[in-house]
């Protein structure tokens, strides 16, 4: 059998399927190494999703791979191509952020989260374009590229994980690498029908990811199946002492209990007899602040029976209550702005990054500042500068994170009604680029999103159905969110409503395989 007929479709295959056949040396890592590398340089002019292509460093993982199968290993992530989004450090590697004041700056180490997939036996196929220091909801922010849709080149690709998303989605990577600060791994999902989950906050390590906003940054997966999700999750996961807001506590793993009775708690163990696929005994809550009809007549039908299809599994659906909401955009977009301000300081052009000449120091800072970063990072840092500011850091700062205890309460409350709550995970499909050129506009993007970030719990988006948008079905992502620590329970939910409704196999990208 020759080597393209081995590799045939490889682009569409699994992260699962590739690793199994990778461990059963059906295939070599080279070899899938080799196909993808191909097939991103068919597609990925068109569709952007990579800053930086490994060839070499890619091949040079894939035969380590090699050789550690041969020694007889079994790897989880054995030959599985993986995106790294460029807000993560990779040693050797140019590490951008997507800005012009880290055009150059190559990664001395490697981010935890990055190691360990790599550890696993994932191959870094390159670095992935990203909205600017991950700050937007469309990866249009980017200074160093364009990424699109996959699904439809004239659309964006969410953000601010957008490269990572279109990767994945146009079959240039099995697992992309998000993070998630208000929804930029959940969003970007949505729009490219894809899981993206992002895990509780401090469950994943950030050490090596260059931060937005510390206290709601969070590393997680976007990939083609909740099971691919959980192999990633389970790979990355786990305590860090490089990472001062990394949790020491014990995980459970969570891709071999998928097919269990997903209302069994997080705690219990996996039953030997693995075929239940209902929902019986699990409560779903439905905000009734998260009401869906005013995104118009077809996409609250298509939420209403995404709800339904929840029942039919044997959920019991329950209203809950989260007052405070309606507050989540104006406390989230006083917190981020805070600490994006503190952390971007550091980019001053005397350590590393551009550097813009000037007469004195303080005319070199303000020239490689004002050439580096671009528009939405500027009024970020000026908004976040002015809350923090003397005579206004306890009206708006201090006044932002009693808002956000309040939040994180109202979801204690509601969870003692609910095992897990169900809402959107966008409110439109993918937009056409330039479509929401005021900043309002885009911030809306993220209201169902948000909340869960400032609570810090986990939750993912899973394809829950098409929206007919001018003649081409785009998807849509259902939301669903669960208390802190229950990822596996979480994970089994979403796998067996994705096993149910099939939604994502329904259309694929048009992009020139």
């Amino acid at each position: 059998m020759t080597n393209e007929s081995k590799t045939g479709g490889i682009e569409k295959r699994s992260a699962r399927a590739i690793a199994s056949d990778v461990n059963a040396r059906r295939l070599s890592a080279r070899e899938v190494t080799d196909a993808i590398l191909s097939h991103v340089d068919r597609v990925d002019d068109r569709v952007g999703a990579y800053l930086t292509r490994l060839y070499g460093l890619a091949r040079e993982h894939a035969g380590r791979v090699d050789l550690r199968i041969a020694a007889g290993e079994k790897l989880p992530l054995a030959g599985v191509p993986v995106a790294v989004k460029d807000n993560m450090c990779l040693a050797g590697t140019r590490t951008t952020c997507g800005s012009r004041i880290l055009e150059n700056w190559v990664a001395p180490y490697t981010a935890t989260a990055v190691q360990r997939i790599l550890d696993a036996g994932g191959i870094p196929i390159g670095k992935s374009n990203m909205d600017e220091f991950a700050m937007g909801s469309s990866c249009e922010n980017s200074a160093l590229g364009v990424s699109r849709n996959p699904y439809d080149l004239d659309t964006v690709p969410g953000g601010s994980s957008g490269g990572s998303a279109a990767a994945v989605a146009a079959g240039e990577a099995a697992i992309g690498f998000g993070s998630d600060t208000g929804g930029s791994i959940r969003e970007p999902a949505a729009f490219c029908n894809l899981v993206g989950f992002k895990p509780t906050y401090g469950r994943v390590s950030r050490y090596g990811l260059i931060a937005f906003a510390s206290s709601l940054d969070q590393i997680g997966p976007l990939t083609r199946t909740v099971e691919d999700a959980a192999l990633a999750y389970d790979a990355m996961a786990g305590y860090d002492p490089m990472d001062s807001t990394s949790i020491n506590r014990s995980l459970e793993p969570t891709a071999d209990a998928l097919r269990s009775n997903a209302s069994e708690s997080s705690s219990a163990a996996p039953k030997a007899d693995n075929s239940r696929t209902d929902l019986r005994g699990l409560r779903v809550g439905l905000v009734r602040e998260f009401s869906t009809d005013k995104l118009g007549n077809e996409i609250d039908a298509l939420y209403q029976q995404a709800y339904k299809d929840l029942a039919a599994l044997g959920a019991e659906i329950v209203e809950v209550s989260l007052p405070t909401a309606e507050y989540g955009l104006a406390t989230y977009y006083l917190i981020a702005p805070a600490e994006c301000s503190s952390n971007l300081a550091r980019f001053d052009g005397v350590r590393y990054g551009l550097r813009v000449d000037g007469d004195d120091v303080g005319a070199m800072y303000e020239a490689t500042r004002a050439a580096g970063f671009g528009p939405e990072v500027k009024r970020r840092i000026l908004i976040g500068t002015y809350a923090l500011s003397s005579g206004y850091y306890d009206a708006y700062y201090v006044r932002a994170q009693k808002a956000r205890t309040l939040v994180a309460n109202d979801f204690k409350k509601a969870f003692e009604k609910c095992d897990l709550i169900a809402c959107p995970a966008a409110s439109s499909p993918a937009f056409g680029f330039n479509a929401k050129s005021d900043p309002y506009s885009m911030y809306l993007m993220d209201y169902y999103t948000i909340p869960m970030s400032l609570a810090g719990l986990p939750a993912l988006s899973v394809p829950c159905g098409w929206i007919d948008v001018k003649g081409k079905p785009m998807p849509m992502g259902l939301q669903l969110t669960s208390p802190l620590f229950t990822e596996r329970l979480l994970l089994s939910t979403a796998h067996t409503y994705e096993q149910s409704t099939k939604h994502a196999e329904k259309h694929h990208p048009e992009v020139p395989w």
